[in-house]
């Protein structure tokens, strides 16, 4: 079954589609108890809950893109496939953990397969460029999944803005549109089980692969024209600017930026007194407000759209600057109380 030239309408039943598929797996395997089989987390000081929580969301998530890829997005089954096994690959990590060599080695061969196959006309450098930040991409959407609705809010705007995007503009790509809804969709469904108080998370099997279609789809927009190369990277900015600064930080102080950690500026919110359902909601809107100004500013001359990239990040470095002195009042107040 292909969609050739999705309306609207129907761009927005296969969202809805995905969304009931998504959440009636997942609310099976909690009536069913198999949730807590698959793979459960217990919380430890770094944790910002309480109670241990399954990490299934994978398991409704993955499964129902994968499936609508293949049947509406067919010329996207290489996406599909390294999806799927991507998240094989994390349920194993999930149960009974992998070396990160082992993790890596898989995230990278996904993208550099998906390069190969399907090359974008660019020099090689930027080839190299964005395949790193591909990877990048993949394993930081597992770094966002420790606060209720916040990567499965982040994947339903961020998909969903995809899907938008690629249904208007002078060259617009049926394709990457019934697969941004699908994924917006399916992350949908699991939001519903998401958001505070979480009933369960994405974990890796769920994560990885989000991160891993957030870049592929991004990717694939950029090589057929349908967005600038920048486009990608504003719409799932609040991400990239979190798990990247608070990674260079933990580089720069010389610790195992490996390891987990509650130092990222979503769980410092929570930590100072922000409840899970609030942050969620302020970085919903940051998140919408960028993908509102990334779909305006990608139909406008290059100047301007560069220039309008650069303006948010830096919007987003003062969101960072003023949650950190929230952190350093909050740090001061618990030390004078103490």
């Amino acid at each position: 079954m292909l969609l050739a030239n999705p309306t609207w309408l129907t761009t927005a039943a296969v969202a809805l589609a995905a969304a009931f598929a998504s959440t009636t797996i997942l609310r099976v395997l909690l009536a069913t108890g198999w949730a807590w089989r698959l793979a459960t987390d217990i919380p430890n000081d770094r944790s910002l809950h309480t109670l241990p929580t399954p990490r299934v969301g994978g398991w409704g998530i993955v499964p129902v893109c994968v499936v609508a890829l293949l049947m509406l997005a067919p010329r996207l089954w290489l996406i599909a496939i390294a999806a799927a096994g991507l998240a094989a690959m994390s349920q194993i990590d999930d149960r009974r953990g992998l070396p990160a060599r082992v993790r890596f080695s898989a995230h990278l061969a996904a993208v550099v397969a998906l390069i190969v196959v399907f090359p974008a006309d660019a020099p090689w450098w930027l080839l190299a460029g964005v395949g790193f930040a591909m990877v990048w991409l993949t394993n930081l959407y597992n770094f966002m999944d420790g606060a209720d609705g916040l990567a499965g809010g982040m994947a339903l705007f961020g998909f969903g803005g995809y899907a938008v995007a690629a249904l208007g503009g002078p060259h617009p790509s049926p394709d990457l549109a019934v697969a941004g809804a699908a994924v917006a969709g399916a992350a949908l469904g699991f939001l519903l089980l998401n958001f505070h108080p979480a009933r369960l998370f994405l974990g890796d099997a769920g994560s990885i692969p989000l991160g891993f279609l957030a870049g592929a789809l991004g990717y694939w927009g950029w090589r057929t024209d349908v967005w600038p190369i920048w486009f990608p990277a504003m719409v799932f900015a609040p991400f990239i600017a979190d798990a990247s600064v608070t990674l260079l930080r933990r580089l720069l102080r010389g610790e195992k930026f490996w390891q987990a950690h509650r130092e990222h500026y979503y769980q410092r919110m929570v930590r100072s007194g922000v409840s899970h359902g609030r942050t969620a909601l302020y970085w919903y809107l940051i998140m919408l407000a960028g993908i509102i100004l990334a779909t305006w500013a990608k139909g406008r001359p290059e100047l301007q759209q560069w220039l309008s990239f650069l303006a948010w990040y830096g919007v987003l470095a003062w969101f960072g600057w003023l949650i950190d002195l929230r952190w350093r009042r909050f740090q001061a107040a618990a030390e004078n109380n103490s």
